[in-house]
């Protein structure tokens, strides 16, 4: 063989001179004395360079079956050929004359060619006990849209199964898995959640055939992704409340959720990790369960004795119902004294005055379901509705991050998990709520000018201009256009500004914000549902140390160096750490003491949830509603609309008070 590679390498170094002579290359004597020219031309005629022509397709390959000149591709030998001897050098090893087209294929090749193998089948690496299910789920998975949530659904589920070769998750050699009785028993639960158990479908586990039993794999995974669904981002879209709402309420990742239960060892423990982490979320689940198993009881009626209804009791009346309202009231008296006295009078004039009602003390029906409170039923749907609200929030409150909750009228400071500071808050009013917003807190503005809200202009200001045409110079507010053409009202910074000293702004589209206000006689009520939306903060200054300590690097104001900025001229802390604010409704929530408080529903949120949970709107609940048109209105864009006609004179009363200002 090594004889061979050296015959062609000298027949190489042969061909080179003839190459070299058409291509007019010189070679030097050292190059040129392995062959003389004559020698190179009786083995290999030299063409005539002046009538040489490219090859064509007739020279690629030679009479004997030989490859052309310049090909690089070596053929099977013909059948006839003769044998290769070692040593020799053949016509075919030293004609290399340059060839432009590909060599022709041979028989011999042709002959030769093995056809393409097909793909390997992804199911042989199955069990046999598990391929006849397999082949079927990849069959139905294409045609399975009706099973899921939705067609995208359907493709992430298609995927997961490809992914492991369409082998079943809760069926194994054709019997139930290990994991299903653990995932079928933890849905079965779900009511623990404060979900119904009924509305997660298990199909018939126990089929026989291929078929049924892949039908079934596909059911019980669709349901488990629906619970899981559940559990994570809450059991309808919040925009079926109708309430101003923007929270996350992030649904899992479909290939993730059945990864976590697929690789579990706890499938169980893997489900119970889609439910909110908070703290918050947890003791509301365990009250739950405490109240339903009170309800469950012989004695249905727990807690303290409920007073009876019947006629109004008004002071001096004697009333049998007197020595229990007394008992409940935490007064001392004798069980058998039924006169409504002076101080019982007092102590329900104080629980009037504390929910929010006429201090009459006339003991009605509505005074006596005040001092009564929710029946353990209706405790059971407050706490549902609160968890379901809980599934609305981000995963990650944050690591530090400012927890308002509304009807409770109190803003809590939270970092590294515990509470660092707390204080009182006045919320919107029901005809104007708060809405229910998380989003980072970004700068804390001293001395802040109030940018009138639109709705405020045109539901307010305007109307009322018409019977108070001083409105805007009491109030010390201005109108101005901006540079880019909008049309402001504006409060300038002061002590009476409406943002009072301070302003704590987190960006959001309905443009709510927490801050200090001169009112402060108003954090004397314990209702306090009397602002516009946004919210306002009995000890702003502080609240200011606290967050400007905690969100910024380096020495930062303390309260009192932030009351000495108190002025005219604006001071805007941009922050660093932007802290979160969770804007929540928590009618229901356990206290520092395992207590578990009640508030009212002053914007009737957990009515409305627990409408859409027990009636048959249930279920569409999962489907987002249209849009609203009349929700939809723009109102900015249309009091600009009022305003640009008012600066251009084309329109009359009320708002006619515009036009002196823009002469």
């Amino acid at each position: 063989m090594r004889g061979l590679r050296f015959d062609r390498l000298l027949s190489g170094a042969a061909l080179a001179l003839p190459l070299a002579a058409v291509l007019g290359i010189p070679f030097s004597n050292a190059q040129a004395n392995t062959q003389t020219p004559a020698a190179i031309e009786s083995a290999v005629p030299m063409p005539d360079t002046a009538t040489l022509a490219p090859p064509t397709a007739a020279d690629a390959v030679t009479p004997s079956g030989t490859e052309g000149i310049g090909s690089t591709t070596e053929t099977a030998p013909a059948a006839n050929a003769p044998a290769e001897t070692t040593g020799t050098t053949t016509p075919a090893e030293t004609t290399t004359a340059p060839a432009t087209t590909p060599p022709a294929t041979t028989p011999a090749e042709t002959a030769t060619a093995t056809p393409e193998a097909p793909p390997p089948d992804p199911l042989a690496s199955l069990d046999p006990g598990d391929r006849p299910i397999a082949e079927r789920i990849r069959d139905m998975l294409p045609k399975a849209d009706r099973n899921f949530a939705s067609r995208k659904e359907r493709i992430a589920v298609e995927a997961f199964y490809q992914k492991r070769n369409y082998a079943p998750v809760w069926f194994e050699r054709g019997a139930l898995s290990a994991r299903t009785s653990a995932a079928v028993a933890r849905i079965h639960a779900s009511a623990a959640d404060g979900l119904i158990p009924a509305e997660y479908k298990i199909p018939d586990m126990t089929a026989a055939s291929p078929d049924a039993q892949a039908d079934a794999e596909l059911r019980l995974t669709a349901t488990l992704l629906t619970f899981t669904r559940h559990l994570q981002a809450g059991r309808f879209p919040y925009a079926r409340m109708g309430g101003e709402i923007m929270y996350p309420q992030e649904p899992p990742d479909v290939t993730a959720s059945l990864n976590t239960i697929v690789q579990a060892t706890d499938v169980a423990a893997a489900i119970d990790t889609f439910s909110p982490p908070q703290p918050g979320y947890r003791a509301l689940k365990a009250k739950l369960a405490e109240l339903r198993s009170a309800s469950a009881s012989a004695s249905a009626d727990v807690g303290p004795a409920r007073i009876a209804d019947g006629p109004a009791i008004k002071f001096g009346m004697k009333d049998a119902r007197v020595p229990l309202l007394r008992e409940r009231l935490g007064l001392h008296g004798k069980p058998a004294d039924i006169l409504y006295d002076k101080a019982l009078y007092n102590a329900v004039r104080s629980v009037q005055f504390r929910k929010g009602m006429k201090p009459s003390g006339i003991v009605d029906a509505h005074t006596i379901a005040a001092i009564n409170g929710p029946k353990p039923g209706d405790l059971v749907a407050r706490v549902r509705a609160n968890m379901e609200r809980w599934r609305w929030l981000p995963r990650d409150l944050g690591r530090t991050y400012v927890m308002v909750n509304i009807p409770d009228y109190t803003l809590k400071v939270m970092s590294e998990g515990r509470q660092v500071w707390t204080t009182k808050i006045v919320s919107g009013k029901p005809q104007t709520p708060t809405p229910l917003v998380s989003a980072p807190m970004q700068h804390i503005i001293v001395n802040p000018s109030w940018y009138v809200p639109q709705s405020i202009i045109q539901n307010e200001l305007l109307p009322l201009y018409a019977s108070d045409p001083q409105i805007f110079d009491r109030m010390g507010l201005e109108v101005k256009q901006g540079p880019d053409g909008h049309i402001n009202v504006v409060q300038p910074p002061g002590a009476a500004n409406a943002l009072g000293r301070i302003k704590f702004a987190f960006p959001n589209k309905f443009q709510v914000y927490l801050h200090d206000t001169p009112e402060k006689r108003l954090f004397s009520y314990s209702k306090r549902a009397f602002s516009h939306g946004c919210m306002r903060v009995e000890d702003p200054t502080k609240f200011g140390e606290v967050i400007l300590s905690l969100a910024m690097s380096g020495p930062t104001p303390n309260a009192r160096q932030i009351r000495n900025m108190f002025g005219q001229d604006e001071r805007d802390f941009k922050l660093i750490n932007r802290p979160m604010v969770h804007l929540t409704y928590q009618t229901a929530f356990v206290d520092d003491d395992g207590k578990l408080q009640i508030r009212d529903d002053i914007y009737g949120f957990d009515s409305r949830i627990h409408a859409i949970l027990t009636t048959d709107e249930r279920r569409i609940a999962d489907i987002a509603p249209p849009p609203d048109p009349k929700r939809d209105l723009d109102t900015e864009r249309s009091n600009q609309e009022i305003l640009s006609r008012v600066e251009r004179r084309e329109a009359g009363n009320p708002f006619a008070f515009f036009e002196k200002l823009f002469r």
